[in-house]
């Protein structure tokens, strides 16, 4: 069953064609990765996707509901999330803070039931602190709950950042470059979150530029050339797959 089906989807920017006639969809319960060069239209990809840009046409369905033209709260109310390619925590925020606020979505207390502390208001923060700290325990790093989140090592904060993701308690999680910055080791644990979250039952489209770890976590991976559908298949047919080779080699017709 399809959580995400986009079709033919068409954006540009006066005379550039960022993304042309894109068409795929992504099973539930799957990590699905889009990749291609710099320039690709990945992120234009993902901001169509997410709301955050209007099509110039085609088509976004999510969890049966057609969704192209939605705001970003719109479509995150409908149980999608998403993660940046640069980190966007808030400063002076602890990281349990920055988590809590990704439960806004499911929040039913205004600024001013908040402003008079009513009974249901305090009860209602009490939880979300608590859902803040379930998800530091699931993602381990629950012992830097109390810690300003920009003072955080660089990995962490895209661990803190991911968690704020999940606190939206999403269905389909876009995950934007995740494994950006960090090390080869931060990179293997990356890997290995973003599979015990699709082991949750969340549903994962992930933009990313370590091969390794597409390849060794996706079920499926798209592959976009100047804003074009170039393969979409199982991870070792991508690798074998001779148009995928010369978009990333650069090898030239014989």
């Amino acid at each position: 069953m399809s959580l995400l089906v986009v079709k033919a989807l068409c954006k540009r920017f006066g005379g550039l064609q960022a993304v042309g006639n894109v068409s795929f969809t992504v099973a539930a319960g799957s990590i699905k990765a889009l990749i291609g060069p710099n320039g690709a239209g990945k992120t234009t990809l993902f901001n169509l996707i997410f709301g955050a840009l209007p099509p110039d046409s085609g088509q976004v369905w999510f969890d049966g509901k057609q969704t192209d033209g939605w705001k970003p709260h719109q479509v995150a109310a409908a149980g999608m999330a998403r993660t940046f390619q640069h980190i966007r925590l808030f400063p002076k925020m602890t990281a349990w803070e920055n988590i809590a606020v990704g439960r806004h979505v499911h929040s039913r207390s205004g600024f001013l039931a908040s402003m008079l502390g009513l009974p249901w208001t305090r009860r209602e923060q009490r939880a979300v602190r608590e859902k803040a700290l379930d998800i530091m325990r699931f993602l381990g790093v629950e012992d830097r709950a109390d810690v300003e989140a920009t003072s955080l090592a660089y990995g962490q904060q895209r661990i803190i950042e991911l968690g704020r993701a999940l606190a939206c308690e999403p269905k389909l999680l876009l995950l934007d470059e995740p494994a950006a910055g960090l090390n080869m080791r931060e990179t293997s644990e990356m890997a290995k979150l973003i599979a015990r979250i699709r082991d949750t039952g969340v549903t994962v489209l992930l933009v990313e530029h370590d091969m390794t770890l597409v390849m060794n976590i996706s079920d499926e991976v798209l592959v976009l050339s100047y804003g074009e559908k170039i393969a979409d298949d199982k991870p070792l047919a991508i690798q074998k797959h001779p148009e995928v080779i010369k978009v990333y080699l650069g090898e030239d017709d014989a």
